[in-house]
């Protein structure tokens, strides 16, 4: 059996479904011990029962520092060290231009910016030398989708944060990659603000510009995060590596 993350200590923010949780499963998997975190008791307390063996749940907004530090200090308390952490909580929605309102704009950038910074930074003392950061962006912010724009900017953030913290690391051995998804039909889908009609014509008229011909899954990211965060890729960072079926590239 696979043990690529064996005896690691890992955090993965926003894990209670979709994509986060399909990497706490991978994770465990492959031997890691895993941390997740989520806004909502009720889905974290299912996440746990589905992931099944070395898991910790800490309910957290992940826009909130004082429940960053809280996060921090049950893992410090617990485990002592984070070996591993894959910064994945995010929001977004759609909305055009013309229609942006400040509040759109600052629950956006205060989950997606500004909770991710913080979340990477008040890790640090926890973090070892040689240990992995994953962030996770999106294909939005090299595609141009409209109604996209806000949720686009922030993801371009992840990118660029992703390329300095490289180097601000560098001589801690600390790699810094982002996985970038294509379309990934998760829950998250159904707070983009449109009808179960209109998001499944969205999912299918996106996937027709897939070379694939398909749209993505949960566990197909998550088996990308373990290569990021895992000694396969050690050679690995700063990059950015897309997971879209082809979408960006051709």
């Amino acid at each position: 059996m696979s043990t690529k993350l064996e005896g690691k200590i890992a955090l993965i923010t926003g894990g209670s479904s979709g994509i986060g949780l399909a990497t706490a499963q991978r994770f465990v998997a492959e031997g890691a011990y895993v941390f997740i975190t989520g806004r909502r008791q009720a889905e974290l307390d299912a996440a746990v029962q589905t992931i099944g063996k070395n898991v910790t749940a800490v309910q957290a907004d992940a826009s909130n520092l004082d429940d960053i530090d809280r996060l921090y200090s049950v893992i410090e308390k617990e485990k002592g060290k984070l070996d591993i952490l894959f910064a994945n909580a995010g929001v977004g929605s759609l909305v055009p231009l013309g229609s942006i309102t400040e509040e759109h704009f600052d629950k956006t950038f205060n989950t997606n910016v500004k909770g991710l910074l913080f979340t990477v930074q008040k890790a640090l003392p926890l973090l070892p030398d040689g240990a992995a950061i994953v962030l996770n962006a999106s294909i939005v912010s090299s595609k141009g989708l409209p109604a996209f724009s806000v949720y686009a900017a922030t993801k371009a953030a992840v990118r660029s944060f992703a390329r300095s913290w490289a180097n601000d690391l560098r001589e801690r051995k600390i790699r810094v990659n982002v996985v970038s998804p294509g379309v990934v039909p998760t829950p998250a889908y159904n707070n983009l603000g449109l009808t179960a009609e209109q998001l499944q014509g969205f999912v299918d008229g996106q996937a027709a510009n897939i070379p694939l011909g398909r749209v993505g899954a949960p566990d197909e990211i998550a088996k990308t995060v373990v290569f990021l965060a895992s000694d396969d890729s050690s050679f690995v960072n700063g990059v950015e590596l897309f997971v879209d079926g082809g979408m960006i590239q051709i």
